[in-house]
This record gives structure tokens, sequence and C-alpha cells, in this order.
């Protein structure tokens, strides 16, 4: 960790609390004349692990790089794929998908785009060291490829794989030059080349990203010129540095600040239903979990988690409307699987789990814990909504049935690096779906299998062989209704076997200042092209 003056003069005044600021402790920039100014500040609450577009499968990584980097397919605000550098795209046969990219496409170096572009990304995203979340998932499946021009490339697949061109909508193009560029060759500058609709000016880790708008940009041109993206993830900040008018927008209104907020003259708001299902991981990879004692504090012989009884417990002693009522204040919905309503892939047969303390005693009774256990439960304090009183709450729960909880809550950054090293025995985490199943399923609920790029966020081994085949059943199905129900059959599988723990589906809501609007995404990403001038 970074402990040097301006990092802890950051922390400081991230810790501040927001009467502070109203007061007048620190200056603030004033309010900017709406529908005049050419630049944009907006703070979000989660800051990227990386600039690196390959580094990290995770959403505050995502969001930035959108303003850099473009995909050969898009998603559209609602999730649903549409073209980006790729104009089209067929399958010629069965393992063999063309895609006609688009012309007069430049990087911000003034070079144009062509198909050697896309070999060198799919090249280097095996090559990503450490990554914490790799992107090898969304990649692996493409095992050849045929240039036929510059502006025409064939992909081949080792079956029939009807699911590329979602899959190839998470991977950001690199220049072709920045193959074996690495992570610090972005966080830098050096390697910052991209085709998106902005440049990068500079980056200062844990605190902000200053951009430019980049005026050869194909597509869309954003409102702003300059674009100041900060990373403030204290909730009382972010909401005071909205009200003073030192930011136009935030993402992640808390919500115990909303009805303060819509009573605020000048203040609206941008909502979507979220695409990201809140749950908890539970350790099964060790023999013997590392946070959990009996209850004198002497390691157990064997890992209770292991048990599905112990599993179902756990779940069950989890009152989530009353989680969704009291920490979330009605901005999520409650959820026994990772899809949400409406979704692709969301079975309407699997219930969210009954709060049942009673049976939730029952059930570790059984498995040989009428006393319980203690264990400690892992979460971020900087990542989702009120993520930091979530697992306060779960504590308090899972102490009624006898598991005595230690709370233990880190910024997210030390929650990925503890993640992928499994250093961990319960732990809150979210997912963002992208509107289908395949990727929570891939990802979080496969038995982690490097090679194949299964299970890339599966570090706490949670392992069952009719998921995977089930799994690999779906990804090989081109018939889309056919596809879905084996998907549904996967995730009713896993739910059952509690392979992890549902507790809700976020809402995205954005916070604005004056004349401004936002097209609000389900993905939740806060992206500075959506904002518009009222």
């Amino acid at each position: 960790m970074d402990h040097s003056p301006a990092f802890l003069r950051r922390r400081a005044f991230f810790a501040l609390p927001a009467a502070a600021l109203l007061a007048g402790s620190l200056p603030v920039a004033p309010a900017r004349a709406q529908g005049q100014s050419q630049s944009l500040t907006l703070a979000v609450a989660a800051p990227p692990t990386s600039l690196d577009p390959h580094y990290h499968t995770l959403s505050p990584n995502n969001m930035v790089a959108e303003h850099f980097f473009d995909k050969l397919v898009d998603r559209d605000n609602a999730s649903k794929i549409q073209p980006g550098l790729a104009e089209s795209w067929k399958l010629l046969d069965d393992t063999t998908w063309e895609f006609k990219l688009r012309k007069g496409v430049k990087f911000s170096n003034g070079d144009e785009f062509n198909a050697e572009d896309v070999v060198a990304t799919l090249k280097r995203i095996p090559s990503v060291t450490n990554s914490p979340g790799p992107f090898t998932i969304y990649s692996r499946a493409v095992i050849g490829h045929e240039i036929v021009d510059p502006h025409t490339i064939r992909l081949k697949t080792a079956e029939i794989y009807p699911l590329l061109p979602q899959d190839l909508s998470w991977i950001y193009v690199i220049h072709r030059s920045m193959v074996n560029a690495a992570t610090g060759d972005f966080n830098n500058g050096k390697a910052m080349i991209g085709t998106g609709p902005f440049r990068l000016q500079s980056f200062t880790p844990d605190d902000r990203v200053v951009m430019t708008r980049n005026d050869n940009y194909w597509g869309e041109k954003p409102d702003w010129a300059t674009v100041t993206y900060r990373f403030v993830p204290n909730d009382g900040v972010r909401v005071a540095a909205l009200l003073s008018g030192d930011v136009q927008m935030i993402d992640v209104v808390p919500p115990a600040d909303t009805p303060r907020l819509k009573t605020t003259q000048g203040i609206s708001f941008s909502e979507i239903p979220s695409l990201r299902c809140i749950y908890l991981k539970l350790d099964e990879a060790h023999d013997s979990s590392p946070f959990i004692t009996d209850n004198a504090g002497k390691k157990l012989d064997k890992n209770p988690l292991r048990d599905l009884r112990v599993r179902k417990a756990l779940s069950m002693a989890i009152n989530r409307q009353a989680v969704v009522d009291r920490v979330m204040q009605g901005a999520a919905l409650p959820a026994g699987q990772m899809m949400p309503p409406g979704a692709n892939g969301f079975d309407e047969s699997i219930p969210v789990q009954k709060f049942d303390a009673d049976g939730a005693k029952k059930l570790l009774a059984e498995a040989g814990y009428p006393q319980g256990f203690k264990i400690s439960l892992l979460g971020p304090n900087n990542r989702y909504v009120n993520d930091a009183q979530i697992i306060q709450a779960v504590a308090q729960m899972w102490q009624r049935i006898g598991v005595q909880t230690t709370v233990d809550a880190v910024p997210f950054s030390v929650l990925a690096q503890r993640q992928a090293r499994n250093d961990l025995s319960a732990m809150l985490i979210g997912w963002a779906t992208g509107g289908e199943p395949s990727t929570a399923l891939k990802s979080v609920l496969m038995t982690r299998n490097n090679e194949k790029g299964f299970g890339s966020t599966n570090f706490s081994g949670y392992s069952n062989t009719e998921v995977d085949k089930l799994v690999i059943e779906g990804l090989r199905t081109a018939d889309d209704e056919k596809r879905e129900s084996v998907f549904k059959q996967a995730m009713k599988l896993a739910m059952d076997d509690v392979g992890v723990i549902p507790l809700h589906m976020q809402k995205n809501i954005w916070a604005l200042r004056g004349a401004l609007k936002y097209e609000p995404r389900a993905d939740e990403y806060t992206v500075a092209m959506n904002v518009k001038r009222g």
C-alpha cells in the first residue's frame, strides 16, 4: 500500500464528514454554469485497480476503459449487443465467425484500426500476469484466426460457440504495438492508445483520471472537452461534493441521503434496475478454513463450509427483506439467484431463500455444530452500496443462530488480492451479469480451470461436476431457447447446492446538479459520454 504524503492526504480528505465540507472547512470549486462549460467533473464510488483494460474483469476498471477503448461488439444502455468496431458479424460454419470491421477508425496516435489490432488484443489477454479476474473467460473460445483483408477477420472456435459475439462485447481492443505491454505501461499512460471518445491526460491512483475529448472519434462526440473523473469512496464526501458544486454528478447515491437530495433544489436523479447481484462466497477449497474456529478459538480439523447443511443454514439465517428495507432502504430487490427478474436466464422456479432462524439452527445441529462456530466475514467498505453495513447486518443474523461472526471490512483493492489468494472463509462480493447467464455461470459457479478459462473468479473452491456439464452443454447449444433452458437448469442446481449465497440485486441511482441529464445504464457504468446537457 502507498504511504506517500500525497496518498495520506487523499485518504484524510476522503475521511472528512460531509458536514465539514458543507461548513466550508475545505475550499471547494464553485458551481459551474451548466450548458456553457465544456468541462465536466463527476465522482464515482469505486476506483479502478488498474487502467490496463485486460487486467481485471471489474466494473470500475471497465467504466474507465469505456472512455479510451472500444470493443468489436458494443452494448447499449440496456446491455443488448450492438455493432462496435465490428459493423457486422455472421457464422460462416459451426466453428467460424466472420467480423466485418469498421473503416476509417483511428487510434489516438493517428494509426488506422485494422484486423491486426484484433489479433494483438486476443494474443495479449492470456499473457497478463497476476490478474485478480482474467479476461481469458471471454477470449478462451477463440483458438485461431484468419485475416481476410485489413477490415475482415475470421475467428475460429473448437466447436460450435454461439455466444462469441457476447463474449467479445467485454474485450477492449488495444493498439497492435502494445501486444507485449505490461500493466504498468497502461497505468503510466504509455500504452493508453485507444479508439475511444477520450484521450488520457493524467491518472492519479485512488484520486482521479483527467481526460480530453478525442475529436477524431469515429462515433458520436461527447459533450465535454475535458472530464475530471474522481474516485470518492466515502459516501458523505461524495454527496457533499455534489451539494457544494465541487462535482456535477455522483454515482452510487447512498440510500440514506436520497430523501434529502430529492428535496434539494437543483438536484435531479437518474436510475435503472441493476444487473448486479450482491452475494456471499464461502470457502470450500481449504480442508480447514483459515478463519473458522470452534467457540474457544481452536482451529477445526475439518471445514464446515463443505457441508451443504451448513451452507444452507447460513443462507436461511439471513433475512434478505430486512436487509433491503433497513440497510438498502428499498434500493434493492431480494435475490435467490444471480439473474434479475426479466433478464435472459432468470428462473421463476428458483425461490428467494426464506428466512428461518430456527430451521438454520436445526441444520447446524444435524451437521454436528449444535453450538455453532466462529467465522470471519470479509467484505469491501468502498465498492457496493452500503457494503460495510450489509456485512454487519449479516454478521448479526449469523450470531443469532450461534455462528459467532467477526466482520473484516477492507478497501476493495485489498479484498481483490485476498480473493485471488482465497484468503477468506466467507466474503461479500458482487457480479454484474451482463444481461444473460453465461458469464456468471462460467466465471463464478464453474469449477476453476485456468486452461479452459472456467471459474475465473471462483477462487473459493466451489465445484459441482453436474453444473459444469450443464454450462458446457449450454455454451455449445445454438438454439437460443434451448440454451436458456440449459443455463436455467445449471443455475437452479448451483443454487440448490448453495454454491454462493445471493442476497439482493442492486438498483443503479445517479444524482446530478443543474441542467444535466444522465442516460442510465443497466450495467451500472458511469461514463461521461452519457452525461448530456439538459
